[in-house]
């Protein structure tokens, strides 16, 4: 331990000072670990990792990742309310597209092909029903003079 000039208060030994060994070493003679620039630090269980270095700002294309469903399954859905067969047709396409690209979408589509045949087949229905009911009324003579 090293004592201090004369006219200063001595300060209590630090926990880590042994004697014999410089001071601001921690005991066993170990030196602790340092970081060098530009190094990542060590990571510890529960800690975040670092974020991944950003792109430039700017650029055009298509986003990276998922970049959302197919265009074409959302239309699909749509078109199941407004004009079933149309829903049918770009349901359809969708699935082939999603197939070969492997978009996200695909339960879209496959709601949207469910929906439009529903509305297809009850749409017939009704027209095949309204067709039979003239056809029955015009057929007991409720529609003719004589």
């Amino acid at each position: 331990m090293s004592h201090p000039p004369p006219g200063e208060p001595e300060q209590p030994p630090s926990p880590y000072e042994q004697p014999g060994q410089p001071t601001g070493q921690p005991p066993g003679g170990q030196q602790p670990e340092q970081q060098q620039w530009g190094q990542q630090p060590h990571q510890q269980w529960g800690q975040q990792p670092p974020y991944p270095p950003q792109g430039p700002y700017g650029q055009y294309g298509p986003p990276r990742g998922g970049g959302g469903p197919n265009t074409m399954a959302i239309l699909s859905l749509v078109f199941a309310f407004l004009f079933a067969p149309a829903g049918i047709v770009l349901g359809h396409l969708a699935k082939r597209q999603i197939r070969r690209t492997g978009e996200e979408g695909d339960q879209l589509a496959t709601w949207g092909l469910i929906l439009s045949y529903v509305f297809t087949a009850i749409g017939l229905l009704a027209c095949c029903g309204w067709i039979a009911l003239v056809t029955w009324a015009n057929s007991n003579g409720g529609g003719s003079y004589r």
